[in-house]
């Protein structure tokens, strides 16, 4: 399966175990969002405008969630990054919730954030020889690889 934008582009395992796991998180943020419109709508919380405000928030966390479900699927490198930190940034809450006696969601969180930095740091991008999709190059002839692999033997894409 390749993205339509870049034809020399392939969604790999990786790709795909990223764009699952943050669509995983994606769906539990928005359900947490949705709890926050159920609890103004039966009138459970007691400050109507800091649930409006959290579940706002929380939205804008789910869609940004989705969005890079949707770049993973397409096997995109722009959202390595917010991967990344969103799962790092998963880490201390999942410590938190160990902390304040729920275990079993703590483990949850932290699994899912591990295995989702895993997926994204492991995914394949453009210097990983699945070539730049603007010029169908595979990126071995940069300047950045050494010229020798430090025995004496041209690197990738050198002639020595």
């Amino acid at each position: 399966m390749t993205d339509s934008t870049s034809p020399t582009r392939e969604v790999r395992g990786s790709h795909r175990a990223a764009g699952l796991l943050t669509l995983l998180e994606a769906i539990a943020v928005l359900g947490f969002a949705a709890f926050y419109v159920y609890e103004m709508v039966t009138g459970a919380t007691e400050d109507l405008t800091r649930a409006a405000t959290s579940g706002a928030l929380i939205l804008v966390f789910g869609v940004a969630l989705l969005a890079l479900a949707r770049g993973w699927s397409h096997a995109a490198d722009w959202p390595r990054t917010p991967t990344v930190l969103w799962n790092a940034l998963l880490l201390p809450v999942a410590w938190s919730l160990h902390e304040s006696g729920r275990t079993p969601v703590a483990l949850a969180v932290a699994l899912v954030a591990i295995a989702s930095i895993g997926a994204a740091v492991s995914a394949p991008g453009r210097r990983d020889g699945l070539g730049d999709p603007q010029t169908g190059s595979d990126n071995a002839d940069h300047a950045d690889n050494a010229d020798t692999d430090g025995g004496g033997h041209a690197g990738p894409g050198r002639v020595s």
